[in-house]
């Protein structure tokens, strides 16, 4: 299993894959599960663009309206959090870091019900299975 952590909501995952092929397993996974991504947005091509520099950071948007929809539909202002997210970070050379919200913050949140985890815990599976071991090919949650 990757190093990982919780604090304030977020699930940090140690990668121990490249930047890109972090970023490139990561979007295969998702697409091999069925998870629609919406937007994978380049934050350092943008901050290059205006000038700015930053090291490599990625954003995943991605969801499957089959799992979120019941969460909006318990509390609409769960659609602010959803489509989910994950950032891709490399914040030193061949340190590339994982971040996504836990599944339990998203309840807390948002006050829903317990029940409603199983919509969102299989994604935490998920990565950390994608980001296990240089080998391993990821499993199902």
């Amino acid at each position: 299993m990757p190093s990982l952590r919780a604090e304030a909501g977020l699930l940090r995952f140690a990668s121990p894959f490249p930047f890109q092929a972090t970023v490139q397993r990561l979007l295969d996974a998702l697409a091999d599960r069925g998870i629609k991504v919406f937007a994978t947005i380049d934050q350092r091509a943008e901050a290059v663009a205006v000038g700015l520099s930053m090291p490599p950071t990625t954003l995943i948007i991605f969801g499957n309206p089959k799992a979120g929809t019941p969460l909006m539909l318990a509390n609409p202002l769960a659609g602010i959090d959803l489509p989910l997210k994950a950032l891709v970070i490399e914040p030193t050379p061949g340190e590339v870091t994982v971040v996504i919200n836990t599944a339990r913050y998203l309840l807390e949140r948002h006050a829903l019900a317990p029940a409603l985890e199983a919509n969102l815990a299989p994604i935490e599976r998920l990565f950390a299975n994608v980001l296990a071991k240089p080998d391993a090919r990821p499993t199902a949650p």
